[in-house]
Formats: C-alpha cells, structure tokens, sequence
C-alpha cells in the first residue's frame, strides 16, 4: 500500500492556509479521484482506495502540525509500511510560492510536523513534496504567516502546484519515487 500524507491543522479556522497546504493537495486527489475522506482512525481522517491496481491511503492526521509524526507511526506500524511507501506532503518556507520539490530523504528544515515524523519513524528516509509558500515580505512574524490564507494573487499559482502535487502522487503509485522526482524537480 502506498500511504499519501498531506499535513496541515484540523479545524475550520484553519482551512485553507498556508500551513494547510498538504490537506489541500489530499482533498483535492481525492476530489479529482470521487474518493471522500470519511474515515477516523489513527488520529487522522482517511480513504484507502485503488488507483491504477495499486491501494492507496490518503491522510489527514488530526494531531495539530507539530504531533503529525503520532498518526504517521499508527498507521506506518498497523499497516506494516516501510517508510519509502510513504509521501508527506508539506509547506516550505524556504520555496518561492508554488514551487514544488520532492525528496526521498532529509532533515526536517525546521519544520516542526516534519521533525515530529522523523522523531516518531526514528528515520529521515522516507518520502516528501515540499510546497513552497514562500516568506513573509513584511515583519510579519512567521508563525502568523503560516496561518494566514493565499492572497487572491497567489490563487492560480497555488492550484496549479496543487494539480501538480497530485499528478506527482498519482505517478509515484506505478513508478519509483526517483524516477517521479527526477521528472517534477525539472
């Protein structure tokens, strides 16, 4: 089973946020898929589908950003998956808005969901779409940008990022990672 993991923050007032990014890109898979994310388990809300023969899980863990790694370990060990079955899907400070970048590996840039993941996994070998959201242009404190909403300018740049993200997740169902990689880092 390939595990798709988009993190963000459970709640309606964050809904749509920068930081929510990766519950963007999961509901709108599902979305393009008919799928509906209507279970509860795991501390996450989630679908198991097939695509293209393959299962697949689509997550939401509920845990708040910086305790996404609890849901990810629940799953990974009641499902029995090794981490390169995995892809999270994140914001990224440090990439211009829209801008994606995949990895196979890597620290956890000083995001907090992402360190709890690797905490929990007791592994930085595991799958990643960086999203990029960019950085703040005022003295906005970071923590405040992350929780605001894209600007009715970034609106068209964001979605095609998303539509990208999802079609990076539907090819890494029947390819390898690096092989997907190396096509949407171009």
């Amino acid at each position: 089973m390939k595990c798709i993991v988009g993190l963000g923050n459970p709640g309606f007032k964050y809904r749509k946020t920068r930081h929510n990014i990766g519950f963007m890109v999961v509901d709108h898979i599902a979305s393009e898929n008919g799928w509906k994310i209507n279970k509860s388990g795991f501390e996450s809300h989630y679908t198991i589908e097939f695509l293209n023969g393959e299962k697949v899980m689509l997550v939401k863990p509920q845990t708040y950003m910086n305790l996404s790694g609890n849901a990810v370990k629940k799953i990974a060990d009641y499902y029995d998956l090794d981490p390169q079955d995995i892809v999270v899907i994140y914001d990224d400070l440090d990439l211009p808005t829209g801008k994606i970048r995949l990895r196979q590996k890597g620290g956890h840039g000083g995001h907090n969901g992402i360190r709890n993941i690797i905490d929990q996994l007791k592994t930085k070998d595991f799958n990643r779409i960086r999203f990029g959201i960019g950085r703040p242009d005022s003295d906005l404190p970071v923590v405040d940008y992350v929780l605001n909403k894209f600007p009715k300018s970034e609106k068209k740049t964001v979605e095609e990022a998303i539509e990208k993200s999802n079609h990076a997740c539907e090819d890494w169902v029947e390819k390898p990672f690096l092989e997907v990689m190396n096509t949407y880092n171009t």
